[in-house]
């Protein structure tokens, strides 16, 4: 019996796995913790922060834009990134006026609510 957190869908599961012989595949037992558990935050993907003002998700979502380029000078309002939540397009804007110092995801990318998704100085 081997204990493993699955992820699925955000919801995290403590499962036991029982083996069988040596060359069977392993059985899926059942869930030990059917409850979910705080998910770990995910470490982003490019190192966050070469800015001093981080850009953050208000929603979780997908990446469906990013309306801004790294250098590109920005003033407080102009939209970012535009995440796709629901169906609707959410545009994530910058807090404050500044120049775009680095942009932390790609089209495409599952970002949660508070995610740094740029940075400006």
């Amino acid at each position: 019996m081997k204990n493993y957190t699955i992820t699925v869908n955000g919801n995290v599961y403590d499962v036991t796995v029982e083996e069988k012989g040596a060359g069977a595949a392993p059985v899926a037992a059942a869930p030990v913790a059917a409850t979910p558990v705080a998910a770990p935050a995910a470490a982003p993907a490019k190192a966050a922060g070469a800015g001093n003002i981080q850009v953050k998700a208000g929603a979780a979502g997908k990446v469906f834009k990013v309306e801004a380029s790294v250098g590109q000078k920005v003033e407080a309002g102009d939209a970012v990134v535009i995440i796709e939540a629901m169906k609707m397009e959410i545009p994530v804007v910058a807090p404050e006026a500044g120049t775009v110092a680095s942009i932390d995801v790609a089209v495409g990318d599952a970002v949660e609510s508070g995610a740094v998704l740029a940075t400006l100085n």
